[in-house]
């Protein structure tokens, strides 16, 4: 039977979403699945992390040396803290994708990256070419699979779950060579783009930074989080940690209104898992009304005001 260690991602003592979404895929193999949360003081967030429907148990490893996410300092005590382990997940996140190749290299084994679906205990699918094909993985019976999650194709475990919490101690030396300095943070009272249910994204047809403002008034209307473009980014319209796409943030909200953007494959490859697509876009034939669930074709600084009237 597996036997799935989940390592649990925070942040400012606040459990990623993203963690119970991994463990939604450790739910389709089967087994036990316990979570792992390194942290300084990690009583409250393992007291979230028991809340995860199907978690067996919480495991915590207090160390002042885990007050950062530094990949180098974390990954020699997930390794250790892995034996006896069939499965480590992570989160596909900024985090994860720093975190578990290290954890992989430590222990010996290839990475199985952004795990969409679960066809058996070793065998995974997972996206190649922008999206654009889906590959079988297959990983030897043998060896332990670590793999990163893509949050965006698992929905989040329930929450109500009571699972203890064991504090743990693993004996390893950690490194010196990599130390944290400091985090530099954008701040917004608008939802995470990469966790929001709704998201409103604005591209190349805003035409400019001081008319991205019509995509902001939309969003605080729905209490939506704001995404863009790769085009909007590159027009210096918005910053790069709000683009959506291939090389932006992957996200699968419920709801994703794409404003003035044509749809090029890049940028689908980062909405595909969205629940609702709607485009706004003044050129009919633009390859974004190809996977739109409702299009509506005109000016957008006409439709949106009149949207927004109607909210």
């Amino acid at each position: 039977m597996s036997k799935i260690l989940v390592i649990a991602e925070h942040l400012d003592g606040k459990l990623n979403s993203a963690v119970a979404k991994t463990v939604s895929a450790a739910a389709a193999i089967g087994g036990d699945i316990d979570v792992l949360v390194l942290a300084a003081d990690p009583a409250a967030i393992a007291a979230e992390a028991a809340q995860i429907a199907g978690v067996g148990k919480v495991l915590t490893i207090a160390n002042p040396a885990n007050q950062h996410a530094v990949a180098q300092v974390q990954a020699p005590q997930i390794a250790k803290a892995a034996a006896g382990y069939s499965h480590v997940f992570g989160p596909s996140t900024t985090t994860g994708k720093d975190l578990m190749p290290a954890v992989a290299a430590l222990l010996g084994v290839n990475q199985v990256s952004d795990l969409m679906a679960v066809d058996g205990a070793h065998t995974f699918k997972r996206p190649i070419y922008a999206g654009n094909a889906i590959i079988t993985v297959e990983v030897p019976a043998d060896q332990v699979v670590v793999a990163t999650v893509r949050a965006a194709s698992w929905p989040e475990a329930a929450r109500g779950n009571s699972a203890p919490v064991e504090a743990i101690s693993v004996d390893v030396a950690l490194p010196a060579h990599t130390r944290f300095v400091g985090l530099a943070a954008g701040k917004s009272d608008r939802p995470d783009l990469q966790s929001a249910k709704r998201v409103v994204s604005g591209g190349r047809g805003v035409g400019s930074e001081e008319n991205f403002k019509v995509i902001y008034q939309l969003a605080d209307k729905l209490g939506a989080a704001v995404g863009a473009s790769r085009a909007a980014v590159d027009a210096g319209y918005v910053p790069s940690d709000m683009q959506v796409g291939q090389t932006g943030k992957i996200i699968a909200p419920e709801l994703y209104i794409a404003v003035g953007i044509s749809g090029a494959i890049q940028h689908l490859t980062g909405i595909k898992d969205a629940g609702t697509i709607v485009a706004i876009n003044k050129d009919g034939d633009a390859p974004i009304f190809e996977v739109a669930d409702i299009g509506l074709v005109g000016d957008l600084f006409a439709i949106l005001p009149e949207l927004e009237a109607a909210l």
